[in-house]
């Protein structure tokens, strides 16, 4: 069941990544080139999506999710948060994104890709509201992330450079602090032991998330 789960995630996480290129984001200026030891993804000018598995034949490029028509729709904008909705496949998603308002490396300085959350729905899959965190660099395999809302924490488990809720029954709890709190930080590690924190405004989330509810019912 958890690898059914996480590959769906994943699937989804390079659905929505893929519809942004050459889309949303595409005035963003290209990521520093990371160090030959730490590779980044290369998707020019868009959000890089976690990569896909070996193993995973048929979970959708970046590529072939732009070029089948994914373009995605600007809802609106509310504060630190964009709403979109698209339909890869002829399945509509709706999904609110935000990149974080800081970030932060130990030891400092090193280079990345953009980090950026987004909360998706897919009512075709009976998924809502469903969190999901692109970290900018490849995570340290089989070591955890952390998501921190006010006083909670909360486990991510992590796979290329993406990052999923491990606790599947915690989600909706989670994404109601979020609606009512100020910021979300995503702590992990990289796989050459950077240690990074990135912290979200969560300023328009819930309208950003009414927004899409509705679009998304």
């Amino acid at each position: 069941m958890l690898f059914h789960r996480r590959r769906r995630r994943l699937m989804l996480s390079l659905l929505v990544a893929g519809m942004f290129a050459g889309a949303a984001f595409a005035q963003q200026p290209a990521a520093e080139s990371p160090p030959a030891a730490e590779p980044a993804p290369a998707v020019p000018a868009a959000p890089a999506p976690p990569r896909k598995p070996h193993r995973h034949k048929h979970a959708a490029t970046p590529e072939s999710a732009a070029a089948g028509g994914a373009k995605p729709t600007l809802l609106g904008q509310y504060g630190d948060w964009g709403a979109y909705t698209a339909s890869p496949g002829g399945k509509k998603i709706c999904f609110a994104i935000a990149k974080p308002v800081s970030s932060e490396t130990n030891p400092p300085n090193r280079p990345r890709d953009p980090a950026y959350m987004f909360i998706s729905s897919r009512p075709a899959d009976k998924v809502s509201n469903e969190v999901s965190i692109v970290i900018g660099y490849p995570f340290k395999p089989n070591v955890d992330a952390a998501l921190e809302v006010g006083s909670s924490s909360y486990v991510l488990y992590t796979q290329q450079d993406g990052a999923w809720i491990k606790n599947a029954a915690e989600e909706s709890h989670i994404v109601d602090a979020m609606r009512a709190g100020q910021s979300a930080v995503v702590k992990g590690m990289s796989t050459r032991g950077t240690h990074s924190t990135d912290i979200f405004s969560l300023r328009g989330l819930a309208q950003a998330l009414d927004r899409t509810d509705r679009d998304c019912k």
